[in-house]
């Protein structure tokens, strides 16, 4: 796990000297110096020039990089790992190649020179890599099928750059970089900025799955090397009721199977546990594979918060050497402006503090962390996936039933605990009001179009959610023969987790050098788990029935069972207690005059209502605050007005 930057002179960019590429390769490593602790290289071969940061988990003598192969053809700086380099490097070495590390970067390497972009098909891991191809004077760079390790890059005055972060592309002289306004609409829609945009209109992130070649001529091509696979249909042979013993026992051999990979490191290995059924089904297989493995969680002292005995429970049932921490919640309210500050684009998910805050207390421990994320996106986690189940049902009901039930639901009540009842039940009726393609969406949206449409001084067409959720239509749309609930699963992972809390994971771990591996994400399983007809998810009321059932002994039932929770994290009352001078600053009317955005009014009138408790503005407030927290950190960024 490191950080990798870099950058290509193609045949219309400025002249530049070895030492002044050096120096650049230096301000960019310098931004991203967190990602990789342990060692600083670079190689400068222009038209050419890489830099890495690194953080030494396997090979700790000699895999350092950039590396270059032994002939010269090609030099490559990688962040990430490749579990199953072992049996590739076997292979290869059947075919006459020779090594001289024993690392992971090596056998990528070797790869590329052996199989060319073939090679993606062979690599099993999470990694971004940038390889340049002397020979063939390309730059080849890819990102890992779900995207747990992330590539951003620009083209500007002839030079394309690239890095793990937007924070090193600011570092290059030759780019400058602005904000669209419609950009900072999709993030109040999203909570983030949906791949392949990034914040800046000037950057891209290469997708997930996709590799891409540049020429020094500029030609860029960007294509996709692996396709998620679709569900069986319901009952289809080996897929139904009478299978399930089977698809129990394969769905654990191969979590094993991924918890092996991913325990290979010459570092200290742990396992995040939150108690959960997910996080608790690693730590099982990992606490099989390798006895008394730490486990690490956090709890929180208000008691209404915390849930830390079920982490506990699980751990003494397992046998793990668990490390707890109790946390003040309201403390964690501190550390925002912190940790928005640090993450390179915008992030509203709540769980970013306590996930800052876990990573920090594990990293002292050990160097690489388990976790797991991916069941709740590809096993049916969420109330989201029978919420669109039952959409499809409301779609049958008379007019006038679905009219009284929308009046009914303003009189429920309200809540600023976890579970809000007037805004859930209005939230899924939105939703199941809107098209197909848009109801995940609108379950998930922190600010409706509706909602922005009053805060916008000057909106024009940006708000059209045929406009602002592009990339969930695009994505919808890309699937015409799915049926719809398989359509949902596809949604939940190219977005959820590919591109949001992947993302959040992948921050809060390496701004503290810790490098974060996730089972579930595993090829093999995580296809599997593609595959899987939607009886196997949800089954009734019950969400990810198979993985319930396959860890059924193994772990306790009201483990399985209990309803999932994540960080519980205070938002509501924070925006009206603890929080609300930092909203009152930052939603200040001055400074939302002097940028010009936003109807001062409108957004006050947002934190007057949800204070007062008459209204549940704790999405949209919490994003809008995070968008302003950032933006603050950005002071000489410009905003284009342009929608």
């Amino acid at each position: 796990m490191c950080g990798i930057a870099g950058f290509v002179l193609l045949q219309d960019a400025p002249p530049v000297t070895d030492h002044q590429a050096r120096d650049v390769l230096a301000a960019m490593a310098g931004r991203i110096a967190h990602r990789g602790p342990d060692g600083r290289g670079h190689h400068v071969g222009l038209p050419a020039a890489f830099a890495h940061c690194r953080l030494a988990i396997i090979d700790l003598s000699t895999g350092a990089q950039p590396m270059a192969a032994e002939d010269g053809a090609a030099v490559v700086t990688f962040n990430g790992e490749i579990y199953n380099y072992q049996e590739v490097r076997r292979e290869l070495q059947a075919l006459g190649r020779t090594f001289q590390t024993r690392s992971d970067t090596e056998v990528l390497l070797q790869a590329y020179l052996e199989w060319g972009v073939a090679c993606l098909d062979r690599l099993e891991g999470m990694f971004a890599f940038a390889l340049w191809d002397v020979r063939r004077r390309t730059l080849f760079a890819a990102r890992d099928r779900f995207g747990k390790k992330p590539f951003f890059y620009t083209i500007q005055q002839g030079v394309f750059a690239f890095a793990s972060e937007l924070s090193a592309l600011e570092a290059v002289p030759w780019a400058a970089f602005s904000i669209r306004a419609s950009t900072l609409a999709r993030f109040l829609a999203y909570e983030y900025v949906p791949t392949p945009e990034s914040i800046y209109a000037e950057a891209r992130k290469l997708p997930p799955a996709q590799y891409l070649e540049l020429h020094e001529d500029g030609t860029l091509l960007v294509e996709r090397y692996w396709e998620t696979p679709m569900p069986r249909p319901e009952g289809s042979k080996g897929f139904g009721r009478a299978d399930e013993p089977a698809l129990c026992e394969e769905l654990r051999r191969l979590l094993t199977q991924a918890v092996r990979r991913r325990l290979i490191a010459d570092v200290p290995v742990g396992v995040f546990l939150s108690g959960g059924v997910d996080s608790s089904s690693v730590a099982a297989m990992a606490g099989q594979l390798a006895p008394g493995i730490k486990t690490f969680s956090i709890g929180f002292t208000e008691a209404s918060y915390d849930e830390s005995a079920y982490a506990g429970r699980v751990a003494a049932q397992l046998g793990t050497d668990h490390q707890l921490e109790l946390l003040s919640a309201d403390a964690c309210a501190d550390l925002l402006p912190e940790v928005v500050s640090r993450f390179d684009e915008p992030m509203a998910d709540p769980s970013i503090v306590p996930t800052y805050l876990l990573s920090q207390i594990t990293r002292r421990q050990v160097t690489v962390a388990l976790g797991g994320d991916g069941p709740d996106e590809l096993l049916a986690g969420y109330e989201y996936y029978p919420g669109f189940k039952a959409t499809q049902y409301w779609e049958r009901l008379p007019a006038w039933l679905r009219r009284a039930a929308v009046a009914a639901s303003g009189l429920l009540p309200g809540s600023a605990g976890y579970v809000n009842p007037r805004h859930v039940a209005q939230t899924f009726l939105a939703a199941a009001e809107a098209p197909a393609w848009l109801r995940t969406q609108r379950m998930l949206t922190a600010l409706t179009p509706e909602a922005q449409r009053a805060l916008w001084k000057s909106p024009g067409d940006m708000l059209e959610p045929t406009r602002l959720f592009a990339s969930t239509k695009r994505l919808w749309e890309a699937l015409p023969d799915w049926p719809p609930m398989a359509r949902v699963f596809h949604l939940f992972a190219q977005q959820i987790t590919y591109g949001y809390i992947l993302v959040k994971v992948d921050r809060c771990t390496m701004l503290h050098g810790l490098e974060a591996r996730a089972p579930f994400l595993d090829r093999d399983l995580a296809e599997f788990c593609f595959r899987l007809p939607v009886s196997m998810k949800l089954r009734g009321a019950t969400r990810k029935y198979l993985l319930k059932e396959a860890m059924a002994g193994l772990l306790p039932q009201d483990i399985l069972h209990r309803p999932k929770r994540g960080f519980l994290i205070p938002t509501a009352a924070w925006l009206r207690g603890r929080l609300r001078p930092l909203v009152d600053d930052l939603l200040h009317e001055r400074r939302l005059r002097e940028q010009g955005l936003f109807h001062p009014a409108a957004v006050r009138r947002l934190v007057e209502e949800h204070a007062s408790g008459k209204k549940d503005h704790r999405k949209g407030l919490w994003t809008m605050l995070v968008l302003q927290l950032w933006l603050a950190g950005k002071p000489a960024v410009r905003i284009d007005p342009e929608r």
